[in-house]
């Protein structure tokens, strides 16, 4: 009576479209890279924003500590969400955790794979709140700094948790 459905892969079914399949092999060939150069390119360039985040803040925390009141706490306010009041040493911090970051995703290491999805999923959350009150106050500033912030860090989670990306990173080794 019942008929058993079948699973259906919804997103790579493109149907009879050419130019739309076109540019879905575009889009996988530029995402991944031959088996001569392992690293994802997304990898690489959620890396390359981890470690100018990190190199940002490792200036902004030197400066700091070199010449007091050169540069406000607040400069890195954008990325540290109330840690800059610790100081520059919180800069330093954060610079050191972001490369570290950074370098573990150059390595495909799962465990820095698991620390940029919880950094990502941190700043939405943070970012929430500033979003909230810009959008009742209108300040189409704000907003737009808010909501380009909260849509880069849902697409580096985003990408970070694809199944195919995830399967490159390999486990960290048992002794």
């Amino acid at each position: 009576m019942f008929v058993r459905a079948q699973p259906r892969l919804v997103f790579y079914e493109l149907g009879s479209c050419p130019w739309l399949q076109q540019l879905w092999i575009r889009y996988r060939e530029t995402m991944m890279n031959n088996a001569a150069n392992p690293i994802p390119n997304g990898v690489r360039a959620i890396a390359a924003l981890f470690a100018l985040c990190g190199i940002y803040l490792g200036i902004l925390g030197a400066l700091m500590l070199v010449r007091p009141g050169t540069v406000s706490m607040s400069a890195g306010a954008p990325l540290l969400f109330g840690l800059q009041l610790a100081g520059p040493y919180m800069f330093l911090l954060m610079a050191v955790v972001g490369g570290g970051v950074a370098w573990g995703l150059v390595e495909l290491n799962n465990i820095a794979r698991h620390a940029a999805l919880l950094i990502a999923i941190t700043g939405i959350v943070m970012l929430v709140p500033s979003v909230s009150a810009a959008t009742v106050m209108v300040q189409p500033k704000a907003l737009a700094f808010g909501g380009v912030g909260i849509i880069v860090r849902v697409i580096v989670a985003w990408f970070l948790s694809r199944r195919e990306i995830a399967d490159q990173f390999k486990a960290p080794p048992t002794t």
